[in-house]
């Protein structure tokens, strides 16, 4: 186990794979999000951590700590990754993380300058700039460069349309309609008809665009905003993956994973 710990912002299943691959090399790891996460891929990452107190994730777990001095304890005895929902800045003071890596995925909105946040601050995904809002980003789009270092400039531009899964792209997913609630009495792993209700919005039903199987679905009960995705239908009827990491987040895990390894070499002694 190394001593250098590492806070990743974002428990989606991009910032949860991250985790995963990090806590099992040894790092003490800090995943930080916000108290209520519109996230929809809930058991291919860690977000239920926020809503049940611990999750499991391909083997390894997570837990919610509420009290910041408890952190401490949890990174040494290493058996599970902490989850806080606290105020950044109050967790940035007390856990001084040497590496932060911003894996929210938040595709659509410019990112704030992070250099020097802390010795190491690494970004994922579009409108990120290596060596202007942060040290190292990580391409996120799929292609041979998924998963690529940029230590000098930016990231690719968001592309137009999510990888096909049996000829569907766009048309798997469902966004919010309007600012609400997001309510739903079904569970991911639920396979569904087309037009089906699945949702609501308080009271805007949302439908299922296409037959197959949840592979995401916002948690119950949730705040959204208006184009939130809250729905994801995988129209495989052979082999929908609905839980453990999937390959893109895997392939993005080890594209930070060998970062950190390449800092380390050169800036740890």
């Amino acid at each position: 186990m190394t001593d250098l710990r590492i806070l990743i912002r974002g428990v989606n299943d991009v910032g949860s794979a991250i985790a995963h691959r990090l806590f099992l090399a040894g790092y003490s790891i800090v995943i930080h999000e916000m108290p209520q996460p519109t996230a929809t891929r809930r058991r291919m990452s860690f977000t239920d951590s926020v809503f049940n107190g611990h999750a499991v994730l391909d083997g390894v777990e997570s837990r919610l700590v509420k009290r910041l001095y408890l952190l401490r304890n949890t990174l040494a005895v290493h058996r599970a990754i902490p989850v806080v929902v606290k105020d950044f800045h109050e967790l940035m003071q007390t856990l001084r993380p040497q590496i932060l890596v911003d894996a929210r995925m938040r595709k659509h909105l410019q990112p704030e300058v992070q250099l020097g946040l802390a010795e190491l601050t690494i970004g994922l995904g579009p409108n990120f700039i290596a060596g202007e809002t942060i040290d190292i980003a990580i391409e996120t789009n799929w292609g041979e460069t998924l998963g690529q270092i940029i230590e000098h400039g930016a990231t690719n531009p968001l592309q137009g349309e999510p990888r096909e899964i049996d000829g569907h792209a766009r048309d798997r997913y469902v966004y919010a309609p309007a600012a609400g609630t997001f309510h739903t009495s079904l569970q991911i792993g639920d396979h569904v008809s087309q037009n089906q209700e699945v949702a609501r919005v308080d009271s805007t039903p949302l439908l299922a665009p296409i037959a197959g199987a949840l592979r995401g679905l916002t948690r119950d009960g949730v705040p959204v905003t208006p184009k939130t995705k809250v729905i994801e239908i995988d129209p495989r009827t052979a082999s929908p993956q609905i839980s453990g990491i999937g390959e893109r987040p895997a392939r993005i895990a080890e594209g930070v994973f060998k970062a950190i390894q390449d800092w380390e070499a050169n800036h740890v002694h």
